[in-house]
């Protein structure tokens, strides 16, 4: 009799665990998105974001959307994980322009000394965007509920003490739960919406305001969209290897063939998420500041979600993580080093000229898969601009939002398939593995 796969995630005490400690500190996060900053007015907060929706994207719906709506409420986790990601991209290209803190990386205990260096990096990011929220909070009309010299340093303590608990969350997930713990509190910050969301259509179809075909058409492209990007994040191409007879110490091995998988998108979700932080960074100052600095007021404007600069700006992002993630973790030379020092040969192929028959292959396959990602990222706008959808359904229905959620899921669901079958459970599937498309 076939086994049941989800009572056999909890019949394995250790998988059980993980699952549950992610579960619990997830709750965490989600409980501390709605507990507001000390000293703002929360009626007075609701009564300006009531007033203001319905007039268009925002750069606040954008900002509410990657902090699983808690910027809107100013909770102390108002900044979400974006600080910790966007100081995390800065510290991943300077290990790339400065020689001497690559050597630093490579070095025993290099990486540790890496992290904690971004951490320190992440205080400074929080500081100066937790500023520019109070500024923000002065903007709007009876926000602050008390003496404005101390509202300042509280804010700003509560606020960056917030990221910096999230970035624990995400460590502790690493360590202890199952999954990418950063990815998973963006993705548990998507998914929170989702009821709204869902209320909000509903409302809408209801008040006539929504055609119902229109509803149908979209679902049917939501359909089609998941199924692309399940394809494409599975599909890889291989490059067969073969390794002549060796010996290694006593022992020798045989001559076998093998394979170097490479995927359509290497980098997977990444190149959104560092492209969305990156956004992120200057709106948050621009829509802090913005109201009392003309200039700034200019670049609000300029960077707004539903604006070409915008969406332009943000799909050469993409597409320029995508190479960059991709060369940092997929480096030709060292796996043409790797294939050689273990005798391997790729068939037609002169073993001095791997290096670049690898690059050339990765170059060919990074191109497509970023322009996928970016097309899209940038289907909530696409779809709020044809159909009218309500904001907060095109966001979740499409783009980044979607781009995680299966992309996240895929390396969830691939974990506990691995835990299972180190158990010697059958997975997941039926065929007991998530599979991948050979190209």
């Amino acid at each position: 009799m076939a086994s049941n796969p989800i009572a056999d995630i909890f019949r394995i005490r250790d998988l059980r665990d993980r699952i549950l400690f992610t579960m619990g500190m997830l709750m965490i996060y989600r409980i501390g998105a709605v507990i507001p900053i000390p000293g703002i007015n929360v009626n007075a907060l609701r009564m300006y974001f009531l007033a203001e929706a319905g007039t268009g994207v925002s750069i606040t719906d954008y900002l509410d959307f990657f902090a699983g709506g808690a910027f809107s409420r100013f909770s102390i986790f108002m900044l979400g994980i974006m600080p910790y990601i966007s100081m995390s991209i800065i510290m991943q290209l300077m290990l790339v322009v400065f020689p001497k803190l690559k050597k630093v990386s490579e070095e025993e205990g290099g990486r540790k000394k890496i992290t904690k260096w971004t951490r320190y990096g992440t205080v400074g990011v929080c500081i100066i965007q937790s500023f520019a929220v109070t500024i923000y909070a002065d903007s709007i009309p009876d926000a602050i509920a008390i003496a404005r010299g101390a509202y300042i340093p509280i804010s700003m303590l509560s606020v960056t003490a917030g990221t910096i608990f999230l970035m624990w969350i995400g460590e502790q997930i690493n360590q202890r739960g199952i999954g990418n713990g950063i990815s998973l509190i963006i993705f548990a910050g998507i998914v929170a919406q989702m009821p709204d969301a869902i209320w909000i259509l509903v409302t809408a179809v209801r008040a006539g305001d929504l055609n119902p075909v229109f509803v149908i058409v979209v679902f049917a492209m939501f359909v089609a969209v998941v199924a692309l990007v399940i394809y494409e994040q599975r599909g890889q191409r291989k490059i067969p290897v073969h390794y002549a007879k060796r010996v290694v110490g006593r022992r020798m091995y045989g001559a076998q063939n093998t394979y170097v998988p490479f995927k359509i998108n290497p980098s997977g979700v990444i190149p959104v998420i560092f492209a969305s932080s990156v956004m992120t960074f200057p709106l948050q100052i621009a829509q802090g500041m913005g109201p009392g600095v003309r200039w700034l007021q200019s670049v609000a404007y300029w960077l707004r979600p539903d604006g070409s600069a915008y969406l332009i700006t943000y799909t050469l992002l993409i597409v320029f993580f995508a190479y960059f993630y991709t060369q940092v973790t997929l480096n030709p030379i060292e796996i043409a080093k790797n294939i050689r020092e273990n005798g391997g040969s790729i068939p037609g192929i002169r073993s001095e000229k791997m290096e670049e028959y690898f690059t050339r292959i990765l170059n060919r396959i990074i191109l497509p898969g970023a322009i996928f990602l970016a097309f899209i990222a940038i289907i909530p706008t696409i779809v709020q601009a044809l159909f009218n959808f309500p904001l907060q359904v095109a966001f979740l229905m499409g783009g980044t939002s979607l781009l995680i959620m299966v992309g996240v899921d895929l390396d969830l669901m691939s974990q506990i398939e691995g835990h299972l079958r180190m158990h010697h459970h059958d997975g997941l599937t039926k065929k007991g593995k998530v599979r991948s498309r050979n190209l």
